[in-house]
């Protein structure tokens, strides 16, 4: 790495570094100024505060991390061509093919930290923040969904026809076995309770029809243990509970919603993608950034600075709305919805490439 790759990279990554933190006061201030009657209605001291924005702030820099890379980008080259740096390097010899290296290196470092934190760091943070914001700033949750379907086994199928998610007990509960087409046994019961010390269901008033061709056995009893693929947890409140995932974890629990026949697996498919295709994002924006701000103009950095406000919130706006797009619709395959962005942004880019003084 040459003298001009260190300087470069120095200014890019300390830039970063710069917007980052001044978005993250800006953001963390309006986000306090909105929820200060939520933390003082509840009594809430200034620990218990702090520690909501210490799980807050890293959500919050990954959400921003594209549109941060960006911002960096186009101060960092809008301030180098304002001096004409970037001339008198391109005059020197040095190709504005090689002038992309050190941005791209950095992008790539910030890419690579933003996959990590996002795969597997930051979950565990959105986990504690999502809590403390169903418990203190949003209303009770209430499962209030009845008529209740749910396979909790490769042949085994769950019916409730209402649950109490307060109590955790459900209601004329009703497990049965099919295997092919044919019924093999019926497990009905009054209730269905959640044995906290156990982990375990325990039936109330259970009867019990065993099926053996034209043959059917019957059985009763007052309490029965039980073990189910299904939790309390499976009847919390479920928003942002792709947020609250790492990989691995979204990938077990797409699996789980896949043998339960679950109709919204897509959600967490599509959380999946976005979160391989953020760092890339990252990269390109940071190819665009350099390219829309290497020219010296009269309007100066600032100029530059807001073109490259409008592009980065040009970038936002599509991708939300692809994205909404491919959740919502069966049009466009969850793949190519989420990764759009990257690609006409990328085309974008290889266009605008071409006009740029090498």
């Amino acid at each position: 790495m040459s003298i001009l790759d260190r300087y470069i990279l120095k200014k890019f990554l300390s830039s970063f570094v710069f917007v980052v933190l001044v978005l993250i006061i800006i953001v963390c201030i309006i986000d306090f100024t909105e929820k200060n009657d939520d933390f003082m209605r509840n009594n809430l001291s200034a620990v218990e505060i702090l520690g909501y924005y210490k799980n807050f702030i890293p959500w919050i820099v990954n959400l921003i991390t594209p549109i941060t890379v960006f911002i960096a980008t186009v101060f960092v080259t809008a301030k180098l061509a304002g001096h004409t740096e970037i001339i008198a390097i391109l005059s020197s010899g040095v190709s504005f093919h090689r002038l992309m290296v050190p941005y791209l290196i950095g992008a790539s470092i910030i890419a690579s930290f933003s996959f990590y934190m996002t795969g597997w760091v930051i979950p565990s943070a959105s986990k504690e923040k999502v809590a403390f914001e169903q418990k203190y700033i949003k209303s009770p949750f209430y499962f209030n969904d009845r008529d209740i379907h749910l396979k909790v086994a490769p042949n085994t199928y769950l019916y409730m026809q209402s649950y109490n998610n307060r109590s955790n007990v459900g209601y004329k509960p009703t497990l049965e076995n099919i295997e092919g087409n044919e019924l093999k046994a019926r497990l009905s019961a009054s209730r269905i309770e959640w044995q906290k010390d156990s982990a375990n269901w325990l039936l109330k008033n259970w009867e019990l029809r065993e099926f053996h061709g034209l043959e059917e056995t019957v059985k009763k009893g007052q309490q029965m243990d039980t073990t189910l693929q299904l939790s309390p947890a499976d009847f919390q409140n479920q928003a942002h509970k792709n947020e609250t995932l790492t990989i691995p974890q979204l990938d077990e629990y797409m699996a789980l919603l896949k043998n339960r026949g679950a109709d919204n697996v897509e959600e967490f498919y599509i959380e999946k993608l976005v979160r391989y295709m953020s760092p890339f994002a990252a990269i390109v924006l940071t190819f665009i950034g350099l390219i829309v701000s290497s020219r010296k103009q009269r309007g100066g950095a600032g100029l530059q600075i807001a073109q490259g406000f409008v592009i980065a919130f040009a970038f936002i706006l599509f991708f939300i709305m692809s994205r909404a797009i491919a959740e919502a619709s069966d049009s466009m395959p969850p793949l190519l919805g989420v990764w759009l962005p990257n690609i006409i942004f990328s085309c974008l880019g290889l266009v605008m490439y071409r006009n740029v003084p090498k």
